[in-house]
């Protein structure tokens, strides 16, 4: 496959605009996403790793990493294709530059910006740890600085699941940034990521790295015989707090670190608040690879989007008129007969209501010394109007007691003619036996 070239379009998607960065295995472009009309970076496997399946294989876990990570301080994946050449993954353009470009423009960080900084990182470090992954590759080429001055890891080609196996004897990882364990080949645990993160800090520092070495075997191992100093003995003005929290985060025995991201950056926010650090704004690099890219504009022409979006129209103020070309109408609502307020509470008219019969008059009041302390009824202050003559209290209905009287009726002819029938006619049927 030949390197590709600016216009070049990747699955009929993603338009090659501008290269940004070159590196070992990759390189990342600015192109445009000509179906949702943004930009995009585009990291594109070198084409000498195209067969090899170790590569592609970590291209691969890389991807799915990412996509797995949701995090303000994490740079975002979109797409991935592994299928065929060129191998690449398409993620969220940083558009700032790196950190490490940042510290050879301006050298090291005050300690308010370092530790402001470094927080970024263990806050999206911590959704990495949470997840069950390990980055394995903390320095800070790794982390990017947005042009709205947020700081973001990315570079996932490392990582692995933290239950995972080693599958190779070969060291691997940026080798300034190693921790013990990664050089002798003992099981790597968050807490690796955390000793890089102490590194990272103190360079942040003091703008330095605290080991090196006539060969990267001799630069890596180094670590494993020595303690990091202080940032205080080769940075000035660096607390003494402060040294304590890199002497932890980088300890050569992984069980006297900060157990992950997360521990690592409680300590942190302790510190700020016991030296009454304030947080500090990350300057962006002014002549960082990505800044130089947005210096040209984004090519947008041909991705269609006057065929996707309508243009928006501006209603004048008061019209009446519906975005349908119809009157907007207010349709009344059905009553709810399961609702009697129905109407009420949606402020409906209702239909007028017959008033309801009069009560009936209290009974009169009882004879004094009589149920008088037991009395529920009080007499009413006053009479608004003239109250109809008492009537005999009854719980009966007039037709309850028609069926009353008629039931008293019937009951008392049936006695008078039983009488009859057993006094009269029974003894005039039977023979007299005394004749």
């Amino acid at each position: 496959m030949t390197r590709l070239e600016i216009g070049d379009v990747l699955e009929d998607r993603y338009r090659i605009d501008r290269p940004i960065a070159r590196g070992g295995m990759s390189t990342v472009y600015r192109c445009v996403d000509m179906r949702l009309g943004r930009q995009v970076a585009a990291k594109i496997m070198d084409e000498r790793y195209d067969d090899d399946p170790v590569f592609i294989k970590r291209f691969s876990r890389e991807a799915r990493a990412m996509a797995r990570l949701q995090h303000p301080n994490l740079v975002a994946i979109h797409d991935f294709s592994a299928d065929g050449e060129p191998i690449y993954l398409i993620m969220e353009l940083i558009d700032g530059g790196t950190l490490r470009e940042l510290l050879a423009e301006g050298g090291p960080l005050t300690v308010p910006a370092a530790l402001s900084t470094l927080r970024s990182v263990l806050q999206g470090l911590t959704e990495v740890h949470s997840t069950g992954l390990i980055h394995r590759d903390i320095k800070p080429d790794n982390v990017l600085i947005t042009s709205h001055h947020r700081v973001k890891l990315g570079d996932f080609g490392l990582v692995r699941a933290r239950n995972a196996q080693a599958t190779s004897n070969m060291i691997v990882g940026t080798v300034s940034y190693l921790a013990p364990e990664q050089v002798t080949g003992e099981d790597i645990t968050p807490a690796t990521d955390v000793y890089s993160a102490g590194i990272v800090l103190f360079e942040l520092l003091t703008g330095t790295v605290p080991f090196s070495g006539d060969t990267p075997i001799a630069h890596a191992t180094a670590r494993l015989y020595a303690d990091v100093p202080a940032p205080s003995t080769r940075g000035e003005d660096v607390p003494k707090l402060v040294d304590a929290l890199v002497a932890t985060a980088t300890a050569r025995d992984p069980r006297e670190r900060f157990a992950d991201a997360g521990e690592f950056l409680d300590a942190l926010e302790d510190i700020c608040r016991e030296l009454d650090l304030p947080t500090v704004t990350i300057p962006v690099p002014r002549n960082a690879a990505a800044a130089r890219t947005a210096q040209t504009p984004t090519d947008y022409s041909g991705i269609g989007a006057t065929d996707v979006f309508e243009p928006t129209r501006t209603i004048p103020q008061g019209a009446t008129e519906h975005l349908d070309g119809g009157p907007t109408e207010v349709i009344p609502p059905e009553p709810d007969p399961q609702q009697p307020d129905f109407e009420t509470r949606l402020d409906v008219p209702k239909a007028p209501v017959p008033p309801e019969p009069p009560l009936p008059p209290a009974p009169a009041a009882p004879a004094a010394g009589v149920g008088e302390a037991h009395s529920p009824v009080q007499a009413p202050a006053q009479v608004a109007e003239e109250e109809p003559a008492e009537r005999p209290l009854t719980n009966r209905h007039p037709a309850s007691l028609l069926v009353f009287l008629l039931a008293v009726v019937v009951a008392t002819g049936a006695v008078a003619i039983s009488g009859w029938w057993f006094g009269s006619s029974y003894y005039e049927g039977t023979p007299s036996l005394w004749v």
